[in-house]
């Protein structure tokens, strides 16, 4: 019986690594399926936003009681399953607590203390249940969450809070055989565990045959449990569990509101105004801004499968606190929809077919149109992610590319071409308004 339990924890083992790595092989083609683009330049404030916004989670810290909880989810589900590794040995080797005799009493305290964590852990998916199911909060509300979203958020808090349960039933029960001597659970006594203990009570009248099947079945859950977690993360929001490292490192160190120059633009004008500077061999540019992801940065696609979804860019959004369409949760969901559309096409077809559609299938103009480039979405993500850059080449292949632009904004243009400003007015009329105020004093 225990090599067919063996047999089929490796195997089940094995197809949950085979899947992941096929998912994880399909994101990272997608990504960089974008443009190049360096960022990797003083590694120094890199490694600090890595370390501050990524593992210290800082900017979830601006509404402390939400970062506590958070911090709590994040760092009690990651360090809990640590355990994952003895589990994973046990389930190899058919052992039972391997790390129990090595470790010792260290090993109890590491245990008392994932089931501390795995408790607030419970709690704290609890409260975020109620926030985003019972509590009106309107960046939950929108419309970009409505059907798989919002289930794919609320499925993701059961799951972590069914396998926190089944992590403190299994010690419970394991415990409890333990002290009644039962065959393979009493080889090391751990003695009782700090949360565990009290949910013995609810247990005490089973029998040893009774209990030997609630431990089983609880392991198996667990470890099954977590291996479907590790696959459903690049298929889930939650993806940013693994991507908000990298997101964080790679994150742009220029000032925010800077916005970069195309080149291909300057060497038009510069060769237009100096034509002895134009190489024989200079070819018009092929493209400006973007129509579709390929247009788009691996940065920029690395941002979109990075978003967590949580809405704080929309919900410091002034466009979308007026009543506008634009929401930068949805410039970035709708941009990682698309990417995951292209790279089924890419699949199906082994390399990229024209299917009619780009980026502006999914993004409106309006909402588009709508964007102030405050910076307001860049500031307030947790994972470093800017909306405003895949709205900036969009709004360029708009007006650059399709001379779709307000009819207020191309009399600007107009005026910048013509009087060097905005306004129309003559640049030999510019200071007329002092002349004015020197005639009156």
């Amino acid at each position: 019986m225990q090599i067919v339990q063996q047999i089929l924890f490796i195997l089940l083992s094995a197809a949950a690594i085979y899947l992941f790595a096929k998912k994880s092989r399909f994101i990272y083609r997608n990504i960089f399926l974008g443009l190049d683009e360096k960022l990797n330049d003083q590694p120094s404030r890199r490694w600090r936003n890595l370390l501050l916004l990524a593992f210290g989670q800082k900017k979830m810290f601006r509404n402390p009681l939400v970062g506590v909880l958070h911090f709590f989810v994040y760092a009690g589900f990651v360090i809990i399953n640590i355990e994952v590794l003895e589990i994973v040995l046990d389930g190899v080797l058919g052992t039972h607590r391997l790390f129990a005799a090595p470790l010792g009493v260290f090993y109890t305290f590491l245990i008392n203390a994932f089931e501390v964590l795995a408790l607030t852990v419970l709690i704290a998916c609890a409260i975020f249940l109620v926030r985003r199911n019972i509590i009106y909060i309107r960046r939950f509300r929108q419309n970009e969450l409505d059907g798989w979203p919002r289930t794919d958020a609320n499925l993701i808090l059961i799951t972590e809070i069914v396998l926190m349960t089944l992590f403190l039933f299994l010690n419970a029960s394991d415990t409890l055989l333990q002290t009644r001597g039962a065959e393979h659970y009493s080889q090391h006594l751990t003695g009782n565990f700090v949360i565990s203990q009290y949910l013995q009570p609810l247990l005490s009248g089973i029998s040893n045959e009774g209990l030997v099947a609630i431990e089983r079945t609880c392991w198996w859950l667990h470890i099954a449990g977590i291996f479907a977690f590790l696959n459903y993360l690049p298929y889930s929001k939650h993806l940013h569990i693994l991507l908000a490292f990298p997101n964080a490192y790679y994150a742009r160190l220029d000032p925010m509101g800077k916005m970069d120059n195309m080149q291909s633009v300057q060497n038009e004008v510069l060769y237009a105004m100096q034509p002895e500077l134009a190489p024989a061999d200079a070819a018009p540019p092929a493209k400006f801004g973007a129509k579709d992801v390929f247009d788009l940065s691996w940065k920029n696609l690395l941002d979109a499968y990075a978003c967590t979804e949580c809405g704080r860019c929309t919900a410091a959004c002034p466009a979308n606190q007026t009543g506008k369409l634009l929401s930068p949760r949805k410039i970035m969901m709708d941009t990682r929809d698309r990417l995951e559309e292209v790279g089924r096409n890419i699949d199906a077809n082994k390399t990229f077919q024209d299917d009619g559609k780009n980026l502006f299938s999914y993004i409106t103009i309006e909402e588009l149109r709508a964007c102030t480039t405050c910076n307001a979405c860049v500031q307030e993500c947790p994972v470093s992610i800017s909306p405003l850059d895949i709205i900036y080449e969009l709004r360029r292949s708009l007006i650059m590319e399709d001379s779709n632009a307000p009819q207020e904004w191309n009399a600007m243009f107009g005026n910048v071409e013509n009087n060097f400003a905005p306004w129309k007015f003559s640049p030999d009329e510019r200071d007329k308004w002092a002349e004015e105020l020197a005639a009156q004093g």
